[in-house]
């Protein structure tokens, strides 16, 4: 059995909905560097930086990093079609993984935490406010280029829900880019929202943003 370190409306739910779609049996172990308990030790033991997601695997090993998750639970689990089987499709998708992991994801924790990127900032809010700004336009402009280049058709991935989807569901929902894209690029909008309704993914959706 997997364990998930993660929290309820974080990345997480990107890992959590993988393994839901894989039919892997799995443990949710909620923990957060910004609220933390006791299994937050428990995860230092296995990840010094505290992030979430982090999948502990059978053999006791961890695995960090949501793309890097992804791309082993797609390639541990083939029949899963967390990725597709076709090497050309297969290799786009990945693409698109560590696309949103480098430029939208990074973005976020710059957002998040402005104080950790300007030295200046940490005393001052409207530093901060100027870094969240510029930062957040830019997050834009990424789901721009990542909306012209993986069309849906009728997933990110091809014929079938995959890991590219889940990603891209759970972090625009999370950066709260929906939005921006509704107006500026539609037809990923459309795709996002026909990803969330499918069965294996609203209902983990659901539990992770349950006012949504």
């Amino acid at each position: 059995m997997y364990t998930l370190y993660g929290k309820a409306g974080s990345g997480s739910a990107a890992i959590e909905a993988a393994l839901v779609v894989a039919r892997e049996p799995f443990r949710i172990v909620e923990t957060a560097s910004w609220d933390k308990n006791d299994a937050y030790t428990d995860l230092l033991k296995v990840n010094p930086l505290g992030q979430i997601p982090t999948l502990v695997l059978d053999d006791g090993s961890a695995l960090s990093e949501s793309a890097a998750i992804l791309i082993y639970l797609g390639t541990a689990h083939p029949d899963s079609k967390l990725l597709p089987g076709k090497m050309s499709e297969r290799s786009q998708a990945i693409r698109g993984l560590v696309f949103i992991a480098a430029n939208c994801y990074a973005a976020i924790s710059i957002i998040d935490y402005p104080e950790r990127w300007c030295a200046d900032a940490a005393s001052d809010e409207k530093i901060q406010q100027r870094i969240r700004a510029g930062t957040r336009a830019q997050l834009h402009r990424h789901w721009e280029m990542f909306a012209d280049l993986f069309p849906g058709r009728p997933y990110l991935s091809g014929g079938d829900l995959g890991a590219l989807d889940l990603l891209a569901v759970v972090v625009s929902k999370w950066a709260g880019s929906r939005q921006h894209l509704k107006k500026h690029r539609p037809l990923l909008h459309e795709t996002l929202m026909q990803i969330e309704a499918h069965p294996d993914v609203a209902p983990v959706l659901a539990r992770n943003w349950p006012a949504s």
